[in-house]
C-alpha cells in the first residue's frame, strides 16, 4: 500500500470514529465552525461599508444601521467562537472515550503473550494511545478548519477579485511553496516521534523506579538514587536533543516562508495605497483591502497550518489502526468448545520445543511429559531450566515452535482459548498485587463470584487471610492500596477517611492470591507455582495440608524450588536444560541417585539432615 493510500484510509478511519462517537455533535461542530468561518469577510466589508458612509456623510440613522450590524455580527463571532470551543471539548472527550474501548479491546483479543513482550509493539500500543484520544478529533478538526478557511478564503478573495484582482492571484500562488515544507516538517516530525519511544520508555522506567514503594528499599539501601536520576535525565537530554533539531528545523522553515509572505502582503499593500493616493480607490476600499490581504493571508496560513497538523495527526493515527487492526497472535480454534472424551486422560507434552524469537536460543528442547487425570505432578529444576515456560506454554500463552501439548488427547491449539482457561486455576510466581479492595483481590478470580461475598469469605478462610481480612478498618471492603488517595494536608494519609487504603505484608499478599485459586473451584487443572514461598515455615506447613486437601483427586502441576513441598506429589519431573531429565516418585528419585537426588541431599543438607545414600 502506497503511502498516499494509506493516509487516505487513515483519514476515513479517524473521520468514520469521530461521526460514530458523538454524531450530533460532531454535526454542530461542522456547522458552526463553517459559520465562523463567514465573520471575517462579513466584518470586513461591513467595515467597509461604515468607512464609506462616514466619508460621505450619510444620514445618522443609515450610518446607526450599519454599525448595528457591524456589532451583531461581532457578537456573533465571538458567540460562535465559544460555541465551537465547547464542541470541539465535548467531541475530544467522546473520540477519547471511543477510541480507548476500541484499542483496549484490540488489546484484549491478544489472547497470548508474544505481543506484549514485543518492545516494537509496546511503543505501537504508546502511541496509538496519544492518537487514538486525539487523533480523530484532531483530524475531523482540521478538515472541517480547512474548509472555514476555505470559507474564508473564497469571500477574501472575491474582494480582491472587484479591488485589486492581482492581489487575488499572487497571494494563493504565494501560499502553494509554503504547503510542501509543512508536508515535509509533519512527516519528519512523526519520524521523530516515532524514534524518541525506547528513550521515552527508558526515562518512564527509571522514573517508576525512582518513585515506586516496590523498588524504595533497594534503591535507598543501594543509594541508586543519584543513579537512576542520571540515567533518567540523560534520556530526558537525548529526547530533547531530538526535539530541539526539529524546532530548529521548523523555526528556520516558518521564518523563510513568514518573510517571503510578508514581502508579497507589503507589495500588494504599497499598490493599494498609491491607488488610493490617486483617487481609484475609496477609504473603504483600502480599509477592506487592507482587511482582505490580512485574511487572505491568515487564511492560507490557517490552511497551510491545518493541512500539516491533520498530516501529522494522520500519521500517528496509522499506528491506532495498526494495533486495533491486528488479528489476535494466537490461531483460532477448530475444535469444538465442548471438551473431548477421555481417551488419553490427562495433559501431554509430545516433543516440545519453544523459543520466544527464530533468532533466540531454545528453552525447551523436545519435552515429553505427561500429567496423568486426578493426579498431581511436582516440576522442579534449576531457575532458567524451562518450568515457567511450561506453565506458559500449558495456559497457552504462547504456541509450542514445534511438538503439542495435547489434553485428554485433543491439541489444546485447536480448543478455544477461553474454554481452554476456564478449565485452569492457577497461582502464579509473580502473582499480582491489585489496587482494589480486599473482596475484589479475591473475586477476580472467577468474575462471575466477583459480588459472592460468601464464596470469597471461604475462599479466604481456605488460604488462612480470612481473620486479617475482616481486622481491616472496612473489613473486606478496604482498599488495599494507597494509590488513589491524599489527604488534604499532603500526607498521603487520612485515619478518618473510609476510602483510606492499607498496605499487606509479601505473606499475606500471597495468601490472597492463593485465595484466589480457592475461588475457582471445579477447575480440571491446578497450576501452584511456588505457592508458598513468601510464608514462615509454620505458615507454610499449614498452607501445604490445606492445598493437599484442596488438590485431591484433581489434576494439579506444582512447581517449587523447595523440594520438600513436592516430595508427596504423585510424580516428579526434572527439567534440566529445557528437557525432562528424570520422572519418577519422590522414593524413585531418591533410589535413582540422579539430579534429583543431589539436589534433595543439598536441601536436606541444609537442615542437618541425612538422607538415604
Amino acid at each position: 500500500m502506497t503511502p498516499r493510500r494509506d493516509l487516505l484510509r487513515n483519514c476515513g478511519a479517524a473521520v468514520v470514529l469521530a461521526l460514530r462517537a458523538a454524531p450530533g455533535v460532531a454535526s454542530a461542530q461542522i456547522a458552526a465552525t463553517l459559520a465562523t468561518g463567514f465573520v471575517p469577510v462579513a466584518t470586513a466589508w461591513t467595515t467597509k461599508l461604515v468607512l464609506d458612509k462616514i466619508v460621505a456623510h450619510a444620514p445618522r440613522g443609515e450610518l446607526i444601521g450599519t454599525v448595528t450590524a457591524l456589532a451583531c455580527i461581532g457578537c456573533a463571532g465571538l458567540m460562535l467562537a465559544q460555541v465551537t470551543r465547547y464542541l470541539t471539548n465535548e467531541l475530544g472527550r467522546a473520540v477519547a472515550l471511543d477510541a480507548k474501548d476500541r484499542l483496549f479491546d484490540a488489546v484484549n483479543r491478544q489472547t497470548g503473550l508474544s505481543r506484549l513482550e514485543d518492545p516494537g509493539f509496546q511503543d505501537r500500543l504508546r502511541l496509538a494511545q496519544q492518537a487514538g484520544g486525539s487523533g480523530p478529533g484532531q483530524v475531523l478538526e482540521g478538515m472541517v478548519g480547512m474548509a472555514q478557511s476555505a470559507v474564508t478564503l473564497a469571500g477574501f478573495l472575491s474582494v480582491l477579485v472587484v479591488l485589486h484582482p492581482p492581489m487575488a492571484v499572487l497571494l494563493p500562488a504565494a501560499a502553494v511553496p509554503a504547503m510542501l515544507p509543512e508536508l515535509a516538517l509533519s512527516r519528519r516530525r512523526a519520524q521523530m516521534v516515532w524514534g524518541v519511544g525506547p528513550a521515552e520508555r527508558r526515562e518512564l522506567f527509571y522514573g517508576d523506579l525512582l518513585s515506586s514503594l516496590t523498588a524504595a528499599k533497594e534503591v535507598r539501601l543501594f543509594g541508586l538514587g543519584d543513579l537512576f536520576r542520571t540515567r533518567m535525565l540523560a534520556e530526558i537530554r537525548t529526547v530533547n536533543r531530538e526535539r530541539r533539531s526539529m524546532d530548529r528545523r521548523e523555526t528556520r522553515a516558518h521564518s523563510a516562508l513568514a518573510a517571503f509572505s510578508a514581502l508579497i502582503s507589503g507589495t500588494g499593500l504599497a499598490w493599494a495605497v498609491l491607488l488610493a493616493a490617486e483617487g481609484r480607490l475609496s477609504v473603504g476600499d483600502v480599509a477592506v483591502l487592507v482587511a482582505a490581504v490580512a485574511g487572505t493571508q491568515g487564511a492560507l496560513s490557517a490552511v497551510i497550518g491545518e493541512v500539516a497538523t491533520t498530516h501529522h495527526a494522520l500519521l500517528l493515527f496509522g499506528h491506532f489502526r495498526h494495533v486495533t487492526s491486528l488479528e489476535p497472535d494466537l490461531p483460532a480454534a477448530t475444535a469444538s468448545p465442548v471438551r473431548a472424551q477421555a481417551r488419553r486422560p490427562g495433559i501431554e507434552f509430545e516433543d516440545v520445543w519453544f523459543r520466544y524469537g527464530d533468532d533466540l536460543p531454545w528453552i525447551l528442547r523436545g519435552v515429553d511429559l505427561t500429567i496423568p487425570a486426578g493426579r498431581s505432578l511436582g516440576l522442579v529444576g534449576a531457575n532458567g531450566a524451562g518450568k515457567s515456560t511450561i506453565v506458559k506454554l500449558l495456559c497457552r500463552f504462547y504456541d509450542p515452535t514445534r511438538g503439542r501439548i495435547l489434553w485428554d488427547g485433543t491439541d489444546i491449539a485447536a480448543l478455544p482459548v477461553a474454554d481452554l482457561r476456564r478449565r485452569i486455576g492457577a497461582v502464579f510466581q509473580d502473582y499480582m498485587s491489585y489496587d482494589l479492595p480486599a473482596a475484589e483481590n479475591i473475586g477476580i478470580g472467577d468474575v462471575h463470584a466477583l459480588h459472592d461475598r460468601a464464596r470469597i469469605e471461604r475462599a479466604a478462610r481456605e488460604a488462612g487471610v480470612h481473620e486479617a481480612l475482616a481486622a481491616l478498618p472496612h473489613g473486606y471492603d478496604t482498599m488495599l492500596s494507597r494509590t488513589f488517595f491524599l489527604a488534604a494536608d499532603g500526607t498521603g494519609r487520612d485515619e478518618d477517611d473510609p476510602e483510606t487504603g492499607v498496605l499487606l505484608s509479601g505473606g499475606q499478599w500471597q495468601r490472597v492470591a492463593l485465595a484466589r485459586a480457592f475461588l475457582r473451584t471445579g477447575r480440571d487443572l491446578l497450576i501452584l507455582d511456588e505457592p508458598s514461598s513468601g510464608l514462615d515455615p509454620e505458615a507454610e506447613h499449614a498452607m501445604h495440608v490445606q492445598l493437599r486437601e484442596f488438590r485431591r483427586g484433581a489434576t494439579s502441576l506444582l512447581i517449587s524450588h523447595r523440594l520438600g513441598a513436592v516430595r508427596d506429589a504423585d510424580l516428579i519431573a526434572v527439567v534440566d536444560a529445557g528437557r525432562v531429565a528424570e520422572t519418577g516418585t519422590h522414593a524413585e528419585l531418591l533410589a535413582s541417585d540422579g539430579l534429583y537426588a543431589r539436589l534433595f541431599r543439598l536441601q536436606a543438607g541444609g537442615y542437618g539432615v541425612e538422607t538415604p545414600a
